[in-house]
């Protein structure tokens, strides 16, 4: 395993986090231009961007186990196959429906790509000097694919299409594809936990489940029997999960973790934060191309702020959690991502250019200050065998945010989203509020979590599911 291939292993792994990443800010600039191109209701559009995150949430942990078992070069290829398959599907979209089935594709793709290269990455970089550098170039990879996006997007939209943000994927997966069959070695792992399916049925019944009732609520009514119908459903799913998990030897989620309250408060950030961060995006797209007419070029330039902040302050706020642990960098993002949403509460029709580059500045800020704390609380305390499952709960917790972030939009703001050039800062209003609860949220779990009593309720979790998770994994490399 010579430098020069492990080089190209990392490009390769690094590839797969460029295109899911950058969908992320990549569609939603896209996202007035696909509603008037396709006639797309409120609640359409909103599932082009949730199906996509919901699929990755609910397989996210599946995917990650099933490299593990089959080979993870194997579900890798497979992976970026799909999702090739799933853009180019979008691109060809004669409607608005199929364009949301070719988004739940390309979601199944998207969740066999990232927790996978982890793993090869993991797997091939072995030494503690190359993996940390290893994954501060994974983490680069973040703020360049949030820089990209938008500003790519944005440019494509204007010169060719909407349709193009989804082929900029094609060459980039084949890419990959050919680099991955090329150079990276197949692993598996010799032991591995039981797929649980019964547990990630009921998940997923419980995530679809409350995401449908926020979305298609507004829409059927909120008292109509099919949206309280869902609701009842979703909430029968997560009580029998609760039980099922529970009493099942080898869970698909462990509930223990939850007893430390590091654990818990790292799951309710993510979760708040990546709301916060899923409604902004969905709704300044809106605002910036519908209310002030700015084009999808010049929407990608004034989301600039938000890719220079995760570029400067995500490695800075990896090193304040490496020296002085996770409540600094918590509370300042608390701090931010409240103060962006009591400014965003004063947008008008007429807000000057340089006001709104400041709120995408301070609300970048404060969301790149977030990532780093979450990840280091929710490993701290854990057993070294236990931190994988105890990551990936966090990594769904991301994506099951900004699923509720979009869902949200509809509910609380819906008159925002039901009539194009209405007053649209007005009707988005009661959202902001919405968020600067969520950014108190973060601010005080910052406080809890780091305090005597949260670490030694860590501390005293450790002993309890030590050695009866899944031990550490011999590895056949061919």
């Amino acid at each position: 395993m010579t430098a020069r291939r492990k080089a190209i292993i990392l490009a390769s792994c690094c590839l797969s986090l460029l295109i899911v990443s950058m969908d992320a800010t990549i569609v939603n600039v896209a996202i007035p231009a696909i509603r008037a191109d396709l006639h797309a209701s409120p609640a359409q559009m909103q599932w082009v961007i949730d199906v996509y995150t919901l699929v990755l949430a609910s397989l996210l942990m599946l995917s990650g186990a099933t490299g593990d078992r089959f080979g993870r070069r194997r579900v890798f290829q497979i992976g970026l196959t799909v999702f090739a398959l799933g853009s180019l599907l979008c691109s060809l979209a004669p409607n608005i429906d199929t364009l949301i089935a070719a988004r739940l594709v390309q979601g199944i793709g998207g969740s066999m790509l990232n927790p996978v290269a982890l793993s090869i990455i993991s797997q091939v970089f072995t030494g503690r000097v190359e993996r940390a550098r290893a994954l501060g170039f994974w983490g680069a990879v973040v703020g360049i694919s949030m820089a990209l996006g938008p500003v790519v997007g944005g440019l494509l939209i204007e010169v060719v299409s909407w349709r193009a943000v989804f082929w900029i994927n094609l060459p980039i997966c084949l890419l990959a594809i050919v680099l991955t069959a090329i150079f990276v070695p197949e692993t598996k792992s010799a032991t591995m936990r039981h797929i649980d399916p019964i547990g990630q049925g009921l998940a997923v019944l419980f995530l679809f489940g409350v995401v449908f009732a926020l979305i298609e609520g507004p829409g059927m009514g909120w008292t109509d029997p099919r949206t309280i119908g869902v609701a009842v459903v979703a909430a029968l799913a997560f009580v029998v999960f609760l039980f099922y998990e529970a009493w099942r030897h080898d869970p698909f989620v462990d509930l223990r973790f939850f007893r430390s309250v590091p654990f818990t408060s790292a799951t309710l950030s993510a979760i708040s934060a990546f709301a916060a961060w899923g409604a902004f995006l969905f709704m300044m797209s809106l605002y910036l191309q519908g209310e002030r007419g700015y084009s999808a070029m010049h929407t990608g330039l004034i989301y600039l702020p938000i890719a220079i902040g995760a570029l400067v302050f995500s490695p800075l706020s990896g090193r304040l959690v490496g020296r002085f642990g996770a409540r600094p960098s918590l509370l300042v993002a608390g701090v931010l991502i409240t103060a962006a949403s009591v400014l965003l509460t004063f947008l008008t029709a007429t807000t000057p250019v340089w006001a709104l580059l400041v709120i995408f500045a301070v609300f970048g800020v404060g969301f790149s200050m977030v990532n780093a704390p979450i990840t280091n609380a929710a490993v701290s305390g854990m057993p070294l065998d236990r931190a994988g499952a105890a990551s990936a709960v966090t990594s769904t917790s991301r994506q099951i945010g900004v699923s509720i972030g979009v869902a949200l939009c509809g509910s609380v703001a819906g008159a925002a989203l039901a009539v194009p050039g209405a007053d649209f800062a007005a009707a988005a209003q009661p959202l902001w509020f919405v968020c600067i609860v969520l950014g108190v949220v973060i601010f005080a779990l910052g406080v809890v979590s780091t305090s005597a009593w949260g670490l030694r309720s860590a501390e005293r979790l450790a002993p309890l599911i030590a050695g009866h998770g899944p031990q550490s994994e011999p590895v056949h490399v061919t």
